[in-house]
């Protein structure tokens, strides 16, 4: 029995490990939106998404970039809190899978984002590396899924 709580205490470190990765990254990149910059660079990912481009119809480019970039700040702030309060966690966790799967998305959506360059398929990697916060986003869903009450 000792043996299955050492393994789960093992488990934990790689998941907080994770979960701060992604609460990192989503700040970062968050506080980086609110910048001319970083909302130029996301507008021809925005413009081509068939799910989200209608944004630029009623906001400013960079109106859209805060946005994003408060939702992110948003959902971070919500992965800390839910170490602690899993209903928390729970939410974070669904609004983060959101937040990556979209940003997956543009994978599919955006044009010329598939190249081949010296015989090898590339994309651009920075949207790739959102499998692995994908995965810690559906990891904190499974840990603080709501116990039924059968």
């Amino acid at each position: 029995m000792q043996q299955g709580s050492q393994a789960v205490n093992q488990g934990r470190y790689g998941y907080y490990i994770g979960v701060f990765g992604v609460v990192l990254l989503l700040l970062w990149l968050g506080i980086y939106k609110f910048t001319p910059t970083e909302a130029g660079l996301i507008e021809p990912l925005v413009a081509n998404h068939f799910a989200m481009s209608w944004l630029y119809d009623v906001m400013s480019v960079q109106m859209v970039s805060n946005l994003v970039g408060l939702s992110e700040i948003l959902v971070a702030i919500a992965m800390i809190v839910g170490l602690k309060y899993r209903q928390v966690g729970y939410y974070a966790g669904i609004a983060g899978s959101v937040i990556f799967l979209s940003t997956l998305s543009f994978l599919f959506t955006t044009p010329d984002i598939w190249k081949v360059t010296d015989g090898v398929l590339i994309a651009n990697f920075f949207l790739v590396k959102d499998i692995l916060f994908l995965a810690i986003s559906v990891s904190m869903v499974e840990r603080n899924r709501p116990i039924n009450a059968d």
